[in-house]
């Protein structure tokens, strides 16, 4: 039962803290919207039925039933069509296409979609209001405004990792003995368990034990996890004498290691492969233990690239994200495996969350560690999703500014006439076909992370 209330609770948090990532990503496009003087009449979260809202002032603040994303909507993000018309828009996926009370296109009607967002029936623009139109603001305070919510993801990011990192730290190897091998399996050994018959490793042949603190290894003082696997892969078939710190107290005991096939590791961590595309193995002194892990408090400077890491890594995702979702198609209706670098849905987050805060063995300092990392890392991904130039992400938006002030720049330079502003209407149907394909991927990665969802610890 405690274990079904804590999964509860890591799962509320995350949605907790997805809300208020996402409420505090509409902030940041409300508050330059307001300061520029354009008519916000909708702040949300959420989508769908209204469950609750209040109206203060010409804005109506209010929450709705589906929880995966938010919008304000701003009168005339549009510019008028033929009949001089206006239609207000939102920062929202969904609220850009259709609005609360109007026609929303039908199928087959692509053609004439473009002239349906412009006449659509909610006429936001009230007498006298043009001037408080968005489209009416220059180029660069309307690129601030659709801005405003990335940077407010970005900025909750270096907010969370600099608690992260300079709060809790991040788990490196201690010199006390974390798991002791019962035996000695080669690298590539298709068995991941001892049997019958296999030969005893030299760490539990020795009496090592879990908890042993390494104090020295033949007489070397051991101040680090690397120094002590660096003595032991150069000593196979050499005796070595350990001193270890156990409950207190210290113990002297001689240990040999055996040479065994090891995999070989790049800086990066990965295991280094040859032209075959094969890992490469090396005959190295084995002993069988592995490292405790501790939480280490890093300095300030290591905040801006952790997150610069974050970022490289997403951009990397979404760069591959066709060939990504054709492997998640092919877990999810095959015998594969989850790829755990791969792309996810809320679901999937919010069962990484309940997974972690129920384990048993994992300390608590580290169970709040890892949910506010995976808090971090999706305010990263809120960051980079929605700089993507299509509509109707922000940076759509932002794509459309920049394509109107570098046409109107030209016509200055030129002495052409002023060609106005950039038709967004237009791009109707691209952001329909946009908004599809969203769907139709949110709907395939919810389903794998229901049917074959990532396994965090093996």
């Amino acid at each position: 039962m405690e274990t079904v209330l804590l999964f509860i609770l890591g799962v509320a948090v995350v949605v907790v803290g997805l809300a208020l990532s996402i409420g505090l990503h509409e902030i940041g496009h409300l508050v330059p919207a307001k300061l520029f003087g354009v008519k916000v009449t909708q702040y949300m979260i959420g989508f769908g039925p209204t469950l609750w809202s209040k109206r203060k002032g010409e804005t109506e603040y209010g929450v709705k039933a589906i929880p995966m994303g938010g919008y304000i909507s701003m009168i005339g993000m549009f510019p008028p069509g033929d009949d001089g018309r206006v239609r207000g828009s939102s920062t929202g996926f969904f609220q850009t296409l259709v609005q609360e009370g109007e026609t929303q296109p039908k199928p087959g009607r692509m053609a004439t979609m473009v002239e349906d967002a412009r006449q659509a029936s909610a006429d936001t623009i009230g007498e006298g209001e043009d001037h408080r139109a968005f489209y009416r603001l220059p180029v660069f305070k309307r690129i601030i405004i659709m801005l405003g919510g990335p940077a407010m993801n970005l900025v909750i990011a270096v907010v969370l990792f600099a608690i992260l990192l300079m709060g809790f730290g991040t788990a490196q190897p201690s010199t006390t003995i974390g798991s002791v091998s019962s035996c000695v399996l080669p690298a590539t050994s298709q068995r991941t368990s001892c049997a019958a018959g296999d030969e005893s490793a030299p760490g539990a042949a020795a009496g090592l034990r879990p908890g042993d603190r390494l104090v020295s290894i033949n007489g070397t003082a051991i101040t680090s996890w690397d120094q002590s696997t660096t003595i032991i892969r150069q000593s196979a078939g050499t005796p070595l004498t350990v001193v270890v710190d156990r409950d207190g107290s210290r113990h002297t005991l001689t240990v040999t290691p055996k040479l065994t096939e090891r995999y070989v590791y790049g800086a990066d961590g990965k295991p280094v492969t040859d032209a075959a595309g094969k890992p490469v193995v090396e005959s190295v002194g084995f002993v069988g233990i592995g490292p405790a892990g501790q939480l280490v408090r890093q300095p300030a400077s290591a905040v801006l690239p952790a997150v610069g890491q974050n970022v490289g890594a997403v951009v990397h995702m979404i760069v591959h994200l066709p060939q990504r979702l054709i492997d998640v198609a092919n877990a999810a209706f095959g015998p594969g495996e989850r790829d755990p670098n791969g792309p996810i849905s809320v679901v999937g987050v919010g069962r990484m969350a309940g997974e972690i805060a129920s384990i048993d063995t994992i300390p608590v300092v580290s169970k709040l560690a890892s949910l506010l990392g995976l808090l971090a890392s999706l305010n990263v991904a809120l960051f980079v999703f929605n700089l993507v130039p299509l509509m109707p992400l922000d940076g759509g938006h932002v794509a459309g500014a920049l394509w109107e002030g570098l046409r109107r720049s030209f016509a200055k330079l030129f002495g052409r006439r002023d060609p106005g502003p950039v038709d967004i209407a237009k791009l109707m149907p691209l952001t329909f076909a946009v908004v599809i394909v969203l769907g139709a991927m949110s709907l395939l990665l919810v389903y794998a992370d229901i049917v074959k969802p990532v396994n965090l610890f093996g």
